[in-house]
């Protein structure tokens, strides 16, 4: 019987100009379940539950509840059906305060004046029985990642919603609230909520997902029950092809200094102590240097004053022997530190523009790209083909697609293909892998190493345990701002990490 689906999808086809992003697709979710959709990126997965949130419009094919074939033409009739979503890029104002957000556009009111007492002792009850703690009364700007996404949730529920749609959740978060998002999903399973979960990562699948269905290239590859598959099978489905999960290198071996940072200290722009306090180390040529640590403990505030973003209070810091400490942005980048940034869409990409001037937007002033200040556009385009090819860049338009209308994934891969093709001393690669999918994850992993391989160094900053214990030589873990721990990825675990990680132990 049709009716032990709350929802389906069936048959559906969405297309954007030069691309097929969903073609006959079909998707069926049961009522009480939590159901992965995995894909690499680009592979059509939030353009498929942007159609079910009513975002889009699909060109052909036909959506069910509970049996009953549905029109869902704006968000407001998703919600009306009780779907609610958490976008992967949050759609929060960010002067408003939490309780604003939560309650905008379904604000109860009485004779026109806006009943906010209501409101908050609802969403009191809700944040109290769901463990969703945030403070109602701080402005969105002012709170971090983890906390605006426990406001995307509670604005969902607020709603009534009791199908949830979770769009890439944890990409953002740490360790710790990767765990408590996971409890905090079978809790609403076990309610009857139904959720549709978009990820790329396995392990989270393998840990709270009932079936999973696959797409690859926009088509759907099938659906599997998780008790009955693992994770090699899966990224199998998902990459067409074997995927090695763990990263092989040969041991390093470091050479001369190329980044030397002393007595760095980093006032905090939300409280009155240092963000980073007095923090020295040395990254040499042919290693992966390693910082770790929980979000928020100084690593952010630690690679803007690198970078230039922002101004150091005191300490000096050295690349290949010339002092940075003062200069500007351009300046450093050009004196040979190339940049992954953290938040892609502020300090890496200027979105409405195309992705190929997005490509070239250090190297504008090289011969090879201007001609006596004329901008040589076919050389532009050429560099541009062969970064999108190298990296698998996937786009609707190529080279001229507008960056902002591209997965976030393929923003990423863009640009850790220009920086990785900078080819300077130092690369400063922060989350480099976060919101890909296995195999553009390997691929870049095998890039890194390349890049120590090639006799570069560089300065990884993760918060993913894996990523820290697979890919580097040397870890520094970061508590408060400071420097609590030097270790050998070869000679610790994970668990002894994580209590450096936690303040639990020091050096």
């Amino acid at each position: 019987m049709s009716n032990e689906y709350v929802i389906e999808m069936l048959h559906i086809r969405k297309e954007f100009p030069g691309i097929v992003a969903n073609d006959d697709v079909t998707l069926q979710l049961r009522r009480g379940e939590i159901h992965a959709l995995l894909g690499e990126n680009g592979a059509g997965k939030s353009t498929l539950m942007s159609v079910l949130f009513g975002l889009y419009q699909a060109e052909e094919g036909i959506i069910k509840k509970d049996g009953q074939e549905v029109r869902i033409k704006d968000p407001n009739d998703a919600t009306a059906l009780g779907i609610g979503m958490v976008h992967q890029h949050f759609k929060l104002v960010d002067v408003f305060t939490v309780l604003e957000n939560i309650i905008l556009g379904a604000e109860d009111t009485k004779f026109g004046f806006l009943q906010k007492a209501q409101a908050r002792k609802k969403v009191e009850e809700l944040s109290e029985k769901y463990g969703l703690h945030v403070d109602l009364d701080a402005k969105v700007e002012n709170i971090s990642v983890g906390m605006q996404q426990r406001t995307e949730i509670l604005k969902m529920l607020y709603r009534d919603n009791d199908i949830l749609i979770f769009d890439e959740p944890t990409a953002v978060l740490t360790p710790q609230e990767i765990d408590e998002l996971m409890q905090i999903m079978r809790g609403f399973a076990k309610e009857g909520k139904s959720i549709l979960f978009i990820t790329h990562k396995l392990n989270e699948i393998m840990a709270v997902a009932d079936r999973c269905t696959v797409l690859r290239k926009g088509r759907c590859i099938g659906t599997v029950n998780i008790r009955d598959t693992n994770k090699q099978e899966l990224s199998n489905m998902m990459v067409g092809r074997p995927v090695q999960l763990e990263v092989h290198k040969e041991p390093a071996q470091p050479g001369e200094v190329i980044l030397d940072v002393q007595g760095l200290t980093v006032p905090s722009k939300l409280h009155k102590s240092d963000a980073v306090k007095n923090v020295s180390f040395q990254a040499r040529a042919g290693e992966i240097l390693c910082i770790a640590g929980i979000d928020g403990n100084g690593q952010t505030e630690l690679v803007y004053s690198l970078t230039g973003l922002e101004k150091a209070s005191a300490g000096k810091i050295t690349l290949c022997g010339k002092d940075i400490s003062k200069l500007s942005v351009h300046a450093r980048s050009h004196a040979g530190m190339s940049h992954i940034p953290e938040d892609r869409h502020k300090h890496g990409l200027v979105l409405d523009d195309t992705l190929e001037n997005n490509i070239v937007l250090q190297r504008f002033q090289e011969d090879r790209f201007q001609h006596m200040g004329f901008i040589r556009r076919s050389a532009v385009r050429e560099y541009a083909n062969s970064i999108i090819e190298q990296y698998d860049v996937r786009s609707g338009q190529g080279p001229v697609t507008v960056t902002r209308s591209m997965s976030g994934g393929n923003q990423q891969k863009a640009i850790v293909g220009r920086e990785l093709d900078r080819d300077n001393p130092l690369l400063i690669a922060v989350q480099p892998t976060r919101g890909l999918d296995v195999g553009a994850i390997e691929y870049i992993h095998q890039q890194i190493v390349a890049q120590r391989d090639a006799g570069k160094a560089v300065l990884l900053v993760s918060l993913e345990l894996d990523e820290v214990m697979n890919v580097s030589d040397r870890i520094l873990v970061m508590y408060e701002g400071q420097i609590v721990g030097e270790l050998d990825p070869k000679a610790t675990t994970v668990q002894e990490l994580g209590l450096y990680m936690a303040g639990a132990k020091r050096m």
